[in-house]
């Protein structure tokens, strides 16, 4: 039996775990990173791709506050893609695909070799507690490590089960033990437990496919890159890249599914946790929407060398029979054959309204939980959490206020609101469509918004924030010119407008107005005003999406000023909740059980939603002018 200390410990390896490990350390604690497998500590156990529509999102957000998803992203990367490129860039996202086993070879390495970190292959059984106080952990094998700050980031292992057809067996992930003992002591402590349930989708020997009568999807002609701190002329140059493909289910492939529904765990019972909404299981596809002739399967290369493929579109937890009919019913895939089965995983997780904005949960000081076990779903969720976690954790040891981002300044402060003031009955995916004020957290503006923090906290160098300034200033200038410049309807201009194919103008304008329009391109803002060129490209394009949002972003800030004037608001100490109109029951008793001196803290209030504050509000208003 062995005793040792330490700052931070955090427990588990996954996207999570190395992203709370890596900010501890490199803020100076003194850190332990506690594994099941050492060899498996990055490993993604899903699909091989990180980002996508509002993910991207989260992942430039935690490349900018110093994290290393984005980073690893760049160099493990075989295909990259600009999602929804046509559309407005504050609904964009970049969706990268990855050798996942290089992924994973990176991110053990970066582990192994960051200073104040300790990496342990061992399974934590218990915490040590006292008086609700985390002292430590302690190990399988009896060994036990002491802390004043322990973050969980357990994954699916919390009494995981995974299921595929009649069969069941106890794992975190497919050939791993769950975490039994942990689970089971979390809820004797008293923590909101619940059940989730995920899955994940057939593997396929790539050689066995025909890709003939797949639709071919490549990457980017020029593919941007995760992370600001990569450069980006060198990788758009030398970038390799990997197609991926397209095909279909079928009406077979439906039929087939649809007479093995009295297999499927997900219909039988065997299942009781609660899977995700907007990623479910093929069978789930074809019960809520039978109406759809076919579904999309995007056939993804799980390594450069592509000897096994991941089909995205087809999670399932069906027997292996059934799944080998429905690979084979697909086109392109008669001959497939199938390397690894598809498997659904009910495991705990802990409901967020136990948690603080800090990621510290309310019943146990000390203890912070990242990632699935908050109830979320993907790596970038859970990456972003376990970042914010770690720097909290080194933060509370420092004696330092709580690190906590707001709505109004990333994806990831919406993230962490909705969780622990709404909490999730089900898997939480972040969505553009979640931020309210999403027009100001556009994904190539992350590093402006945020990077300030993550030089503070010393995770990002010198180097790194003055290059962010100079970027800033560069756009600031540019814009700056198009405000200056003021454009009068003479013939001359007309001509210049015509010329670009562009409506005339009747009065005079700035020229910031005449950029602003949708069919204003790069070229013809070069044109419009010369002296932008003198910047990289990536800056001039930063300059044309500032002229094209100024007004709207404008619009926004007035928002976020008024917001902020109205969450100051006091509440009367005598108030009476009962009187105000339109707010539920629920809503009065948390009002009057916690009495909140303000708006700001009625908002921080586990369930409350918007839509209370401002009746409160309105309330208010009115008492204080009787």
């Amino acid at each position: 039996m062995s005793s040792l200390k330490y700052d931070v410990i955090v427990v588990g390896g996954g996207h999570a775990g190395i992203e709370a490990a890596l900010s501890s350390a490199r803020m100076g604690q003194k850190t332990l990173l506690i594994s099941m497998l050492a060899e498996n500590v990055g490993a993604t156990s899903c699909n091989p791709a990180i980002g996508g529509l509002a993910k991207g999102h989260l992942v430039k957000e935690l490349d900018a506050l110093g994290g290393e998803m984005g980073l690893i992203t760049d160099e493990a990367g075989i295909q990259f893609r600009i999602l929804n490129a046509a559309k407005g860039p504050a609904v964009r996202g970049t969706r990268a695909q990855i050798d996942m086993d290089r992924y994973r070879v990176i991110a053990r390495n970066i582990t192994l070799n960051t200073p104040n970190l300790q990496l342990l292959q061992e399974t934590v059984d218990e915490l040590i507690l006292e008086d609700n106080v985390i002292k430590g952990v302690r190990t399988e094998f009896l060994n036990e490590f002491f802390a004043p700050r322990v973050i969980l980031t357990t994954g699916t292992f919390l009494q995981g089960i995974i299921h595929i057809g009649e069969t069941t067996h106890e794992a975190g992930r497919f050939g791993e033990f769950s975490a039994k003992k942990l689970g089971l002591q979390l809820r004797e402590l008293g923590l909101d437990v619940g059940r989730l349930k995920t899955g994940t989708c057939p593997r396929v020997d790539s050689s066995s496919i025909d890709y003939s009568v797949m639709e071919e999807q490549p990457g980017d002609q020029l593919p941007t890159p995760f992370s600001f701190r990569t450069d980006r002329e060198t990788f758009k140059k030398e970038k390799k890249q990997l197609p991926c493909f397209i095909t279909y289910t079928n009406e077979n492939t439906h039929t087939i599914i649809e007479s093995n529904f009295h297999r499927a765990p997900l219909f039988s019972g065997q299942i009781e946790g609660v899977g995700p909404r907007y990623c479910p299981s093929i069978e789930d596809k074809i019960n809520r929407f039978r109406d759809k002739e076919r579904h999309h399967l995007f056939i993804e290369p799980q390594t450069w060398e592509n000897t096994e493929v991941y089909v995205n579109g087809m999670s399932t937890s069906l027997l292996p029979d059934v799944q080998r009919e429905m690979i084979h019913s697909v086109a392109g895939m008669e001959n497939a054959r199938i390397t690894r089965y598809g498997y659904a995983i009910e495991y705990d997780y802990i409901n967020p309204t136990d948690l603080t904005h800090s990621m510290e949960t309310k019943k146990i000081k000390g203890l912070y939980l990242a990632g699935q076990i908050n109830g979320t779903t993907g790596y970038e969720e859970a990456a972003a959490q376990g970042l914010m976690a770690g720097i909290n954790a080194a933060l509370k040891n420092q004696g330092k206020e709580p690190f906590i981002l707001r709505r109004d300044e990333a994806y990831i402060g919406v993230m962490i609101d909705d969780l622990v003031t709404k909490g999730t009955k089900e898997p939480y995916r972040m969505f553009t469509s979640r931020a309210e004020y999403r027009l100001l957290l556009r994904e190539e503006s992350a590093d402006l918004r945020l990077s300030e923090y993550g030089h503070q906290f010393g995770l990002l160098s010198d180097e790194v924030i003055e290059a962010v300034k100079l970027k800033n200033a560069q756009i600031q200038e540019g814009v700056a010119y198009l405000n200056e410049q003021e454009c009068k309807p003479n013939k001359e201009f007309l001509a210049f407008l015509a010329q670009m194919d562009e409506l005339h103008i009747t009065d005079k304008t700035l020229a910031i107005n005449i950029a602003s329009r949708k069919s204003f391109s790069l070229e013809k803002l070069l044109k419009l005003e010369p002296r932008i060129s003198k910047f990289e490209e990536y800056v001039q394009e930063q300059i044309l999406i500032e002229a094209k949002y100024a007004r709207y972003i404008e619009k926004q800030l007035q928002d976020i000023k008024k917001m902020k004037r109205q969450l100051g608001m006091k509440i009367p100490i005598d108030f009476d909740f009962k009187t105000v109109k339109g707010l539920s029951n629920e809503m009065v008793e948390k009002f009057e059980k916690f009495n909140p001196p303000t708006l700001q803290a009625a908002s921080q209030i586990s369930g409350v939603t918007p839509a209370a504050i401002e009746i409160l509000q309105i309330y208010i208003k009115m008492g204080n002018k009787k």
